[in-house]
């Protein structure tokens, strides 16, 4: 999940934590922070463990790319559905012919 880098930094030296510090704290390695500030990912679960230890909320600490997908730029469903639909017909309808043309044949 991708996670804004800048803030866990920001948290973590707001409090005079050390990487270290954070990691034992929050129970994962030091590995893991140091991947979590360089390339802002993490899994669930150091989400999860980050946001108890800050004692901060989720939203706090995700990217903003992500909490802009996920708050209204959201794909248009209806053309797709229309779509699906129509080809969905065009197979039935399709299927149909043909298992009749053999049933005709018989």
């Amino acid at each position: 999940m991708e996670i804004s880098a800048e803030t866990v930094r920001r948290e973590r030296q707001q409090r005079g934590w050390t990487q270290q510090h954070l990691a034992d704290a929050a129970g994962c390695s030091l590995r893991t922070i140091q991947r979590i500030e360089k390339h802002g990912v993490a899994s669930n679960e150091s989400v999860s463990a980050l946001c108890a230890v800050f004692e901060i909320e989720r939203d706090r600490l995700l990217a903003e790319e992500a909490t802009s997908r996920s708050h209204g730029s959201k794909r248009p469903v209806a053309p797709l559905l229309a779509a699906a639909a129509a080809v969905g017909a065009g197979l039935g309808a399709g299927l149909t012919w043909l298992a009749m043309s053999f049933a005709a044949a018989s």
